[in-house]
């Protein structure tokens, strides 16, 4: 079901996500929900529980969306409880989201990560990645951790800038 997207300075966005403890049937509905929402941005690349108003630690990525990941990417997932286990080496980045509509702004991300997470089904995956599939991970992870970009700029004075327009 497309959801309402959570927009900044709604406190639900600041706040730590609970782990999922049991895939139920709760979970797997926030899971179809993400899916349903990020699809229809079409846009998007990546949604976290907690821009759909559910303070639990899921996320749906897809980087082949954009033409930034189409070499490295995984595809359409659900991961449930990731967690970045090692990254290396930074890179400079420009981010936007859909809770914060009117900003995008640099941000410092590891360029390669090791992340650890947990599909619908309970089986536990681990993969490397890097480049934009990299950041999408890191993007979204932060938000179950109440953390947004707009946390994260390198300057707010030179790095903070007015989108221009929504595509």
């Amino acid at each position: 079901m497309l959801r309402d997207i959570v927009i900044y300075p709604d406190k639900r966005l600041k706040e730590v996500c609970d782990e999922i403890k049991n895939i139920d049937e709760k979970a797997l509905k926030v899971a179809q929900d993400l899916l349903d929402t990020m699809r229809y941005y079409n846009h998007t690349v990546g949604i976290a529980a907690p821009q759909i108003g559910e303070l639990v630690r899921i996320i749906a990525i897809d980087a082949s969306k954009n033409k930034k990941g189409q070499k490295i990417n995984h595809g359409e997932l659900i991961m449930i409880n990731p967690e970045i286990l090692d990254w290396s080496s930074i890179i400079k980045t420009r981010e936007g989201c859909l809770s914060v509509p009117d900003y995008t702004g640099n941000v410092n991300r590891a360029r390669k990560i090791t992340v650890k997470y947990y599909d619908l089904d309970g089986k536990e995956h681990q993969f490397d990645t890097e480049g934009f599939e990299a950041v999408v991970i890191q993007h979204e992870i932060d938000h179950l951790d109440g953390i947004l970009f707009i946390d994260r700029i390198i300057s707010k004075r030179t790095d903070l800038f007015r989108r221009k327009n929504y595509g």
